[in-house]
């Protein structure tokens, strides 16, 4: 009911420019979707056709293999096995980097100590360097440590590029939160693993949450570090795809694990409606 009260009283207060500035902003970010949604149900579409000459449907009896989502939805395109180890790398990625930077982040944001902007500036590296030097580098040293083609030096090498992400969104959080709280608490006699329980943690919730959701999704979104060090052994969701479109050609295949891909960030983003509000971060998840 209030979500409707908003929406209409957002419509009064908008013009007709604004309207339609709206509605070109939508179109530039949903439009290249339309003409991969029907390229992943095409058979054959040619230039300057604006739709298929011949449709998936009407091949799919007489062809002997798979064509589009049937070969997709298949075991011959291997979409069960990249999604495994794209989401099991990314949940063990999540889970390691919030025990990193939570400590971390609360160093950060509450104490000062000598050098502490080079050490920031550090962690931001992984940003700034190529990921193609990193990924070489540590293609040589995992080489000679047996890692590479493992599930560990894929999740290593993941670490690299989402603890920065992390530690910025915690050190955030930390920050806003303020000792408040917690020296009330300690003047009331709570201990300190009871002010980290019962005051410090729920009131971490929401930026927690934040800032896995946007872990996972860089770790089920990296692929130059994950083609370098997986070496064609283990294959995820964005490997996966670069196999499919590496010859220059888009087919109705690589249209539909093109769409299969995204699935991950559109979830995440109405989870992210959901629960990361701003009025989130002051109230909770008890709303």
């Amino acid at each position: 009911m209030r979500r409707r009260k908003a929406t209409s009283a957002l419509n009064t207060r908008l013009s007709p420019f604004q309207k339609i500035y709206l509605l070109l902003f939508a179109g530039f970010i949903l439009g290249p979707f339309i003409p991969l949604i029907i390229q992943s149900f095409a058979f054959r579409w040619a230039w300057p056709d604006l739709l298929p000459s011949t449709w998936w449907l009407e091949q799919r009896e007489k062809s002997m293999l798979p064509l589009a989502w049937d070969y997709v939805l298949s075991p011959y395109s291997r979409m069960l096995e990249a999604t495994i180890n794209t989401v099991f790398i990314g949940l063990v990625v999540t889970v390691i980097c919030l025990a990193i930077c939570l400590p971390a982040a609360r160093v950060l944001a509450r104490e000062n100590f000598r050098g502490k902007p080079a050490f920031e500036f550090f962690l931001s590296m992984p940003l700034i360097v190529p990921e193609a030097a990193i990924g070489i580098a540590l293609l040589m040293i995992f080489i000679r440590l047996g890692l590479a083609g493992s599930y560990i030096g894929i999740i290593i090498a993941h670490l690299i590029p989402t603890i920065p992400y992390m530690i910025r969104m915690l050190t955030a959080v930390y920050q806003g939160l303020g000792r408040d709280f917690e020296e009330q608490a300690m003047i009331l006699g709570a201990n300190r693993w009871q002010v980290l329980r019962l005051v410090t943690l729920p009131m971490l919730i929401p930026g927690v949450v934040a800032g896995a959701l946007f872990t996972f999704l860089v770790s089920t979104n990296i692929f130059l570090l994950t083609f370098f060090l997986g070496q064609g052994k283990i294959i995820t969701l964005p490997t996966l795809l670069f196999s499919k479109i590496a010859g220059g050609t888009l087919d109705a295949s690589a249209a539909g694990i093109t769409l299969l891909v995204t699935v991950p960030g559109i979830i995440l983003l109405l989870v992210t409606e959901r629960f990361i509000k701003e009025e989130a971060f002051g109230k909770g998840f008890g709303n």
